[in-house]
C-alpha cells in the first residue's frame, strides 16, 4: 500500500489528505499546533458559548467547491448558512453599495451602473460552475472552458483602479473596490481586479456563505473524511527537518515555501531553493473580535442584515490606505472587514450579545496597536458601537505568526499576490505543487489558486501526487 505524510493540517493539507486517503494511500497528518485547521478554527474567546472564526470566516469560493462538494461533508456535519445580503459598503453620506447574491437584484440598487454591474458579472456568475474547473486550477494550463475563461479573464488583467472607471457611481466604485481590496495589493497593479472578480462571481452563483457553528466545522468535516478513510492525525508535532519525517512514498507540505526549504535543505535544488527562499510575502492584518451587545448599530439599515460589510470610505480612499499600507506607513483609518456571521448562523451568539469579527489591513509586520483604529472606522459607520462593546480581544501581525507559521508577518494569504505569485505560485514554474524533489509536492495557499478554505491548493497537489504514484509503481 502506498503512504504519503501531510506536514500542516490547514484546509488545503487536510484537502490533499482527504484525496488521498479516498484515492487508497495511507495517509498520515502531522500537525505542529495542539488543534488541527489552520486558519479554519473557532472558539469561544470572550465569553462561554460565543463563537468567534480565528481567521477564514466567510468562504464564496468555499461553498461552490466541487471539490469539498464530492466529499458530500454534510455527512459530517458541514452545513452552509447564508446571510440576508453577502455584502455592504457603506459610504459618509448615508449611502452604500449592496451585495447580494442575485446578480439582478444588486444590480437594481445600484441605479446608473445597474446595467454595468449586470454585464460585468450576469454571464460570468451563471457559468461559474464550468469556470471554477479553470479559475481554481494553475493559470498555465490549456483551459477546460477556454472561451468563458476569456471572458472572466479579460478585465481580470486590469488595475483594480482602471476597471473602477467602468462605474459611474461612488457606491458601485467602492462596492467593487472593497472586494478587490482582498487582495491586499496596492489597486493600481495589474491583475489587481483579479481576486475581487474571482469572489464577486463565485458570491453571485453560491453566496458568502458560512459555515453553521463556524469555520472549525469545516476543518472537522475533512478531518473525518480523512480519518474514515483510514488516514491519521497527530497533533503537537513540529516538522523543522526531513529526518524527522516518517518514511513515505510522498510528502506534501501545507506550509509556505520558506518553510519547505528550511526542512528539505540541501536535497532542495539550487533553482527551486533560490525561488522558495526569495518568496515574497504581503501586508499583515490586525484582527480585533468584539462581543457587542445588541449587534452594531449601523447607520445603513442594510448593513444591518449583512454578512459582511466593508469599512474604507471611497474607491480613491481605498486605494489610497492599500497604498500606505503597501509601503509600510499605516493608514490613519486603514480599509477593515467586519463580520457578522451570527445574522445567518445564529447559534454563535449568546442571548443578546453578539459575536463581531474584524480585521484591519496593515503593514507588513506592524507592530503597534490598531485597535481603536479599528473601533473608529465602525462607530464612523455605526455611531455608538463604541458603547455596545462589552468584551474584545487582539490579535497583532506577530500574534498571527505565533498562532500560524504560515502567516509571516501578519500575512494571513500566505504570500503577497504580485503578478509572478498569483500566477506561478511559489516559483516561476509549469508546476507550482512540484518542489523538484521526487515525491514532494507544496500545497499550501501559496500555490494556485491562493487562499480560502476551498481546498483547491491541496486538491490540486494531491492530483499531482497520485500521478507521481501510479508513474513509480
Amino acid at each position: 500500500m502506498t503512504s504519503a505524510v501531510i506536514v500542516g493540517s490547514g484546509p488545503n493539507g487536510l484537502a490533499a489528505a482527504a484525496a488521498l486517503a479516498r484515492a487508497g494511500v495511507s495517509v498520515t497528518v502531522l500537525e505542529a499546533a495542539d488543534e488541527i485547521g489552520g486558519g479554519t478554527r473557532t472558539s469561544e474567546a470572550i465569553l462561554p458559548g460565543l463563537l468567534h472564526d480565528h481567521c477564514a470566516a466567510v468562504h464564496p469560493m468555499a461553498v461552490g467547491s466541487a471539490f469539498l462538494q464530492g466529499l458530500d461533508l454534510g455527512r459530517h456535519g458541514l452545513e452552509w448558512r447564508l446571510p440576508e445580503i453577502d455584502c455592504v459598503h457603506p459610504l459618509d453620506d448615508g449611502t452604500a453599495g449592496v451585495l447580494r447574491r442575485s446578480v439582478a437584484e444588486t444590480s437594481a440598487g445600484l441605479g446608473v451602473d445597474g446595467k454595468k454591474w449586470k454585464r460585468l458579472f450576469g454571464k460570468t456568475s451563471a457559468s461559474y460552475d464550468e469556470l471554477a474547473e479553470d479559475i481554481l486550477a494553475p493559470l498555465i494550463r490549456f483551459p477546460s472552458h477556454p472561451v468563458k475563461l476569456a471572458r472572466f479573464g479579460a478585465p481580470t488583467t486590469l488595475p483594480a483602479s482602471t476597471l473602477s472607471r467602468y462605474f459611474h457611481s461612488e457606491q458601485g466604485k467602492a462596492l467593487f473596490g472593497g472586494v478587490a481590496a482582498h487582495a491586499f495589493q496596492p489597486l493600481t497593479r495589474p491583475l489587481s481586479s483579479a481576486i475581487g472578480l474571482g469572489i464577486i462571481t463565485a458570491g453571485h452563483r453560491h453566496g458568502w456563505a458560512v459555515a453553521a457553528g463556524g469555520s472549525q466545522s469545516i476543518t472537522n468535516a475533512l478531518a473525518a473524511v480523512v480519518l474514515e478513510n483510514g488516514g491519521t492525525i497527530e497533533t503537537g508535532v513540529r516538522v523543522t527537518s526531513a529526518d524527522q519525517l516518517p518514511p513515505s512514498d510522498v510528502v506534501l507540505y501545507d506550509l509556505d515555501p520558506a518553510q519547505v526549504a528550511g526542512i528539505l535543505g540541501d536535497r532542495l535544488p539550487r533553482r527551486a531553493a533560490k525561488g522558495y527562499n526569495k518568496f515574497r510575502f504581503g501586508p499583515g492584518a490586525f484582527k480585533v473580535d468584539f462581543a457587542v451587545e445588541g449587534g452594531v448599530p449601523w447607520a445603513s439599515e442594510s448593513a444591518r442584515r449583512a454578512g459582511t460589510v466593508h469599512l474604507g470610505g471611497t474607491f480613491s480612499e481605498i486605494a489610497a490606505t492599500e497604498q500606505d499600507v503597501w509601503a509600510g506607513r499605516m493608514p490613519e483609518r486603514p480599509f477593515v472587514l467586519v463580520g457578522q456571521q451570527y445574522l445567518a448562523d445564529p447559534q454563535r451568539s449568546v442571548g443578546n450579545v453578539h459575536p463581531l469579527y474584524s480585521y484591519a489591513h496593515v503593514p507588513h509586520g506592524y507592530t503597534g496597536d490598531a485597535t481603536e483604529a479599528i473601533i473608529s472606522q465602525v462607530e464612523r459607520f455605526a455611531p455608538g458601537f463604541r458603547d455596545r462593546i462589552v468584551g474584545k480581544v487582539v490579535r497583532t501581525t506577530p500574534g498571527f505568526a505565533a498562532y500560524n507559521a504560515n502567516f509571516v508577518g501578519g500575512d494571513i494569504l500566505t504570500g503577497a499576490k504580485s503578478i509572478p505569485q498569483l500566477v506561478f505560485g511559489p516559483r516561476p514554474t509549469m508546476r507550482p505543487y512540484d518542489v523538484g524533489v521526487p515525491g514532494h509536492f507544496i500545497c499550501s495557499a501559496a500555490t494556485p489558486p491562493g487562499p480560502g478554505a476551498h481546498g483547491m491548493c491541496g486538491a490540486n497537489a494531491a492530483e499531482r501526487a497520485l500521478r507521481y504514484l501510479e508513474r513509480s509503481q
